[in-house]
């Protein structure tokens, strides 16, 4: 089972539950917890390799590594928690899992935040994919890491959410870092999927104004969808709970707390 940490309120009976991008952990919500811990139960997550969470040990294992297995990583977890339904935030490839979550058991979902959300690779994205396919087994992984880091956060108020993750990528394995890197030719599919279904459950995008790769289609997006709204940070890249914490609190305790 993953390792999580929880944070129970005493009077509250709703959850929330956040998931983290790949090569993160759950401590990349360290600006969240404070606050949400205020007025919800709390589930932070540890991706499978990811944090404190163990990787598969074997090689047989690899292809087992989908999307929807590591979704199943996250249902197993609130199963034995006993967690009925949650809100679930998510960050960069989190709001992925999140959305498969919620195309496989929308039941157990409330709404979705989703933080630097990824709806379409865009042809630089892609090129960059390329490039790393290339090259991911012939030159150390967090040489890669640092690259897509930097492209998909280029700018210097950008620093902080790069070295962040640049930091709890440092403790993946190798071969756990190519097993998530296998897991990237599964995406374009399945983004595809879910921007031609408007699942109808309540989702707030939070999108950094400086998010070059994924804020366009993001907005094409929330004009299909329903149930969806925006939310833009300005002078915010693409980890806007670290980048605008304050902002990225506010905005999402109110719109959770409007369920209630």
């Amino acid at each position: 089972m993953l390792n999580y940490t929880t944070y129970l309120h005493s009077d509250s009976s709703v959850w929330v539950t956040f998931v983290h991008g790949a090569g993160g952990s759950s401590s990349i919500w360290y600006k969240q917890v404070r606050e949400f811990r205020k007025q919800f139960n709390v589930l932070l997550l540890d991706l499978r390799g990811h944090g404190k969470s163990k990787p598969a040990l074997k090689d047989a294992f690899d292809d087992k590594y989908t999307f929807d297995y590591v979704t199943d990583d996250i249902i197993e977890v609130i199963d034995h928690l006993k967690i009925e339904r949650s809100h679930f935030i998510g960050i960069s490839l989190g709001t992925v899992l999140i959305r498969n979550l919620a195309e496989k058991h929308p039941e157990r979902v409330v709404s979705m935040v989703m933080g630097g959300a990824i709806i379409r690779l865009d042809m630089r994205f892609r090129l960059l994919m390329v490039f790393g396919n290339m090259f991911k087994s012939l030159v150390p992984y967090i040489w890669l890491y640092r690259m897509f880091t930097f492209v998909i956060m280029p700018d210097s108020n950008h620093k902080e959410s790069r070295l962040l993750f640049v930091r709890e990528a440092k403790k993946l394995y190798q071969k756990e870092f190519l097993r998530w890197y296998k897991m990237g030719s599964q995406i374009s599919t399945l983004l595809r999927m879910f921007r031609g279904t408007d699942i109808k459950i309540p989702t707030l995008y939070v999108m950094g104004g400086e998010d070059y790769l994924f804020l366009p289609s993001v907005k094409k997006m929330v004009h299909r969808q329903s149930t969806a709204s925006l939310l833009t940070i300005e002078n915010c890249g693409h980890v806007v709970n670290v980048e605008q914490p304050s902002m990225f609190n506010q905005f999402v305790i109110s719109y959770i707390g409007d369920f209630n």
